[in-house]
C-alpha cells in the first residue's frame, strides 16, 4: 500500500534543506509525495518563492496564506492562529499518512498542532537544537513534544530530544540537511556568480545575514546599527546582504539594509532570496559570513568559510573552530573581522571539522520514513531519562 508523506515548507530557507528529501520521496514508487507551501513562499515581499518549488518540478497540493502585512508580535500570533485554522481544513482534504516539517518557524508551529489533533503522525527534522536568543527555541521544543519521529542533525541534539521525554527508538541522528546541498548541487564559480547577481566581488567580501533577536524587545534596530557601524569602517570589504525572514521587527532590518546599500552602492548589494544554489555559491567564494544565521554554523564550515556569529540568537548550537562569536557591539564586530584576517586563523578554517558531520541526511531520513511502522505510533508515553543511550 502506498504511503502518503506530506512535506510542509514555509520559506526559501527550509525548502532548500527539504529539497533532496522531497526528491527521494517523489522518486520512491512506494511513496506518494504531497507538498504544502505556506508562509513567506506566497509573499511577493519575500520573493514569492513558491515559484522556485514549481520550477523544480514539485506542484504544491495546497498553498496556505497566513502571513499578515505586519511584523509585530500581535501580527505573528494572529498568523499562527490563521495558520492552524487553514491547516485543519487542508489536512482534512489531503489525509496524509505522515506530515514532515523542518525546524522552528512559527509557520510550521501552525501546521503541527493541526496534524496532531487530526491524528496524523508528525516527523520533525532538526529538532533538539538550542537557540537561546530567539522564540524559535520554545517553538522547536514544542514541536518535538507534538511529533512522533525525530531526525536530528547531531547526536547531542538527539539526546536532548530524549531528555524531553521522547523514546530513543524514535530518534535518529541523520546529520544536517544543508550539507546535502553542498555535496549534490553544482556550485557556481566566482565569475559565474558575479554575472548571476550583477555584483562584482572586491578582493575581500562578506555575506551578511542578520535576523531579529525575537526574545529581546526593540533591539533589532540597535544591534543591526552596531553591525553597520562596524561595516562602515571596512571600506575595502564587499558586502552581499540577504534579507531576514518574516519575524518580528524584520522590516526594520530591511529598511536599514536598504539605507546601507544606498550609501555604498559600489561595494554592497541586497537580495530578498538568492535561492539555494546561488546562496551556497556566494558562501563558498566570500571570505566570511557575518550575522546570526544558522548557515554560518552549519554550512559555512563545510565550505571552508569563516563565520562571525553575532549575539545570542544562535547561542547553544554546536559550532566549529572556524566560528568566531562576538557581542552585537561595533568594537567587538570590528575585532572579529580583524581576527579572521590573520593567516593562522585562515589555516584553522581550512582544517576545521564540521560538528554536523557529512552529507546524507535526506537518504537516511527517507529510509526511515518509508518503512517505520505507523501502527500505534500516535500513542506516546513519556520516556524517563536515567541514562541516555
Amino acid at each position: 500500500m502506498t504511503r502518503t508523506i506530506c512535506v510542509v515548507t514555509t520559506s526559501r530557507a527550509d525548502y532548500g534543506l527539504l529539497y533532496w528529501l522531497m526528491r527521494e520521496i517523489a522518486d520512491d514508487p512506494g511513496l506518494r509525495l504531497q507538498v504544502v507551501a505556506t508562509g513567506m513562499h506566497l509573499s511577493p515581499e519575500f520573493g514569492l518563492t513558491v515559484r522556485e518549488i514549481e520550477r523544480d518540478g514539485f506542484t504544491p497540493d495546497d498553498t496556505i496564506e497566513m502571513l499578515l502585512s505586519a511584523d509585530t508580535p500581535s501580527a505573528v500570533a494572529k498568523a499562527v492562529g490563521l495558520g492552524v485554522i487553514s491547516f485543519a481544513d487542508s489536512l482534512r482534504r489531503l489525509k496524509p499518512d505522515i506530515l514532515v516539517g523542518l525546524g522552528d518557524r512559527f509557520d510550521l508551529f501552525a501546521a503541527v498542532p493541526a496534524a496532531m489533533i487530526a491524528r496524523i503522525p508528525v516527523a520533525h527534522l532538526h529538532g533538539g537544537e538550542s537557540t537561546e536568543g530567539a522564540i524559535d527555541e520554545s517553538i522547536r521544543h514544542s514541536i518535538t513534544k507534538m511529533s512522533h519521529l525525530h531526525f536530528t542533525a547531531a547526536e547531542p541534539y538527539r539526546k536532548r530530544v530524549i531528555q524531553l521525554g521522547e523514546h530513543p527508538e524514535r530518534g535518529f541522528t541523520v546529520g544536517a540537511f544543508g550539507l546535502d546541498n553542498i555535496a549534490r548541487l553544482p556550485l557556481l564559480g566566482r565569475e559565474e556568480i558575479e554575472r548571476a547577481l550583477g555584483f562584482s566581488f572586491l578582493p575581500r567580501n562578506a555575506l551578511v545575514t542578520f535576523h531579529p533577536v525575537t526574545l529581546e524587545k526593540e533591539t533589532s534596530e540597535a544591534q543591526c546599527g552596531e553591525l553597520m557601524a562596524a561595516l562602515e569602517d571596512t571600506g575595502g570589504l564587499g558586502i552581499i546582504w540577504t534579507r531576514p525572514n518574516a519575524d518580528t521587527e524584520g522590516r526594520i532590518i530591511n529598511r536599514l539594509i536598504d539605507e546601507f546599500v544606498a550609501r555604498h552602492p559600489q561595494r554592497s548589494a541586497a537580495f530578498t532570496s538568492l535561492g539555494t544554489r546561488h546562496y551556497l555559491s556566494v558562501l563558498k567564494h566570500v571570505d566570511c559570513v557575518i550575522g546570526n544565521s544558522s548557515s554560518g554554523l552549519i554550512e559555512a564550515p563545510s565550505l571552508r568559510t569563516a563565520t562571525i556569529n553575532i549575539g545570542d540568537r544562535q547561542r547553544g548550537r554546536l559550532r566549529a573552530a572556524s566560528v568566531v562569536d562576538c557581542r552585537p557591539e561595533r568594537e567587538d564586530i570590528r575585532a572579529a573581522i580583524e581576527k579572521i584576517r590573520a593567516p593562522a586563523f585562515r589555516e584553522l578554517v581550512s582544517a576545521a571539522d564540521n560538528p554536523y558531520g557529512t552529507a546524507g541526511a535526506a537518504v537516511r531520513t527517507w529510509e526511515v520514513l518509508r518503512t517505520y511502522p505507523l501502527q500505534g505510533i500516535l500513542k506516546k508515553s513519556f520516556h524517563v531519562v536515567e541514562a541516555i543511550p
